[in-house]
C-alpha cells in the first residue's frame, strides 16, 4: 500500500511538472504568434501608407489568423476591408466586412463596418437607370448607421448621402417618366411621377413631377385631379417656373395677359423717366 501511495504522489508530481511546462511552452508559444501577428499588423500599417493596398489587405488577413482570439484580429478584419476598398475592390472589401459582422457581431466599431459597408456599395453606382443594387445596398447600410450610430464621427456623412441617394433614385423615376410620358403611356407616367411626389417629395424634382401630373391629367380628360395637383404646386411652389408652365395650361390667354401687363409697367416708367428729364 506504501509503494502504491508513494508512486502516486510521484505521477501526480510529475504530471504537475509536465503541466506546468506545458503551460509555460505554451506561453512562450503564445507570445512567439502575437509578436508575428504585430509584426503584420505593422507591416499591413506601412503597405498602406506607402499605398500598397493589396499588400497591406493580405498581411493583415495574415494577422487575424495568426491570433484570432487576440482584441487585434477584429481590427485586422476591418483594416483588411479598408486596405480592399481604397485599392477600389468593393467586392472584396464587402465579403471582408460582412464576414467582419457574423465573426464579430459584438465589436466596437461595428458602427463602422456598416458605414464602410455603404460607402462600398455607394462607390459602384454608376448609372442609377440601369442597375438599382448599389443604390438600394448603400441606402440600407446608410440608414443603419443614421439610425443606430447617431453620435459617431460619420452619422452626418451618412445621413448627406442618404439625401444624395434620394436624390438619385427621383432622377430615375424622372427619367422613367418623361420616357412615357413622350411615348404618350399615360398610366405609367403617371405612376412613375406619382411615386416622386410621394416618396421623394424633398428632392428637387418635386415640382417638376407635380407639374407632369397636372400636364397629364389635363390631357387625358381628367381635369379635376389636373386641378389638384397644379392647387399642390400652387400652394407650396407658387414662384417656380413649372407652376407657371402649370398655370398656362389652365389659362391659354396666359402669354397674351403677362405681355399686356409688362407693356402697361413699360409705358409707365418711360413716362416716368420723361418727366424727370423736362
Amino acid at each position: 500500500m506504501i509503494k502504491i501511495f508513494i508512486f502516486l504522489i510521484i505521477s501526480h508530481f510529475l504530471l504537475f511538472s509536465c503541466s506546468q511546462k506545458k503551460v509555460e511552452i505554451d506561453k512562450i508559444k503564445e507570445i512567439k504568434i502575437e509578436d508575428q501577428m504585430i509584426t503584420s499588423y505593422n507591416e499591413g500599417l506601412e503597405a498602406l501608407k506607402s499605398g500598397n493596398a493589396f499588400v497591406a489587405a493580405e498581411k493583415f488577413g495574415e494577422a487575424e489568423i495568426l491570433f484570432p482570439q487576440s482584441v487585434w484580429a477584429p481590427r485586422s478584419a476591418l483594416m483588411a476591408a479598408y486596405s480592399y476598398y481604397t485599392y477600389g475592390l468593393y467586392e472584396d472589401s464587402i465579403y471582408e466586412l460582412q464576414r467582419y459582422l457574423k465573426v464579430y457581431p459584438l465589436h466596437e466599431r461595428k458602427g463602422y463596418a456598416y458605414y464602410l459597408l455603404a460607402l462600398s456599395y455607394y462607390e459602384q453606382i454608376i448609372d442609377e437607370k440601369k442597375d438599382l443594387q448599389p443604390i438600394i445596398q448603400s441606402k440600407i447600410y446608410f440608414e443603419i448607421v443614421a439610425k443606430d450610430y447617431p453620435k459617431s464621427e460619420f452619422a452626418a456623412d451618412a445621413v448627406y448621402k442618404l439625401d444624395l441617394i434620394e436624390d438619385i433614385m427621383a432622377s430615375k423615376e424622372m427619367y422613367l417618366g418623361r420616357y412615357y410620358l413622350e411615348k404618350e403611356k399615360w398610366i405609367p407616367a403617371i405612376n412613375r411621377f406619382k411615386i416622386v411626389v410621394d416618396d421623394y417629395n424633398r428632392t428637387i424634382y418635386i415640382e417638376e413631377a407635380l407639374h407632369r401630373l397636372v400636364e397629364i391629367h389635363f390631357k387625358i380628360g381628367l381635369i379635376e385631379e389636373s386641378k389638384k395637383y397644379a392647387n399642390l404646386l400652387g400652394y407650396n411652389y407658387q414662384s417656380s417656373q413649372w407652376y407657371e408652365k402649370s398655370y398656362k395650361i389652365f389659362n391659354k390667354d396666359y402669354e397674351a395677359i403677362r405681355n399686356t401687363k409688362k407693356n402697361k409697367k413699360d409705358s409707365s416708367l418711360i413716362k416716368k423717366f420723361k418727366t424727370l428729364i423736362k
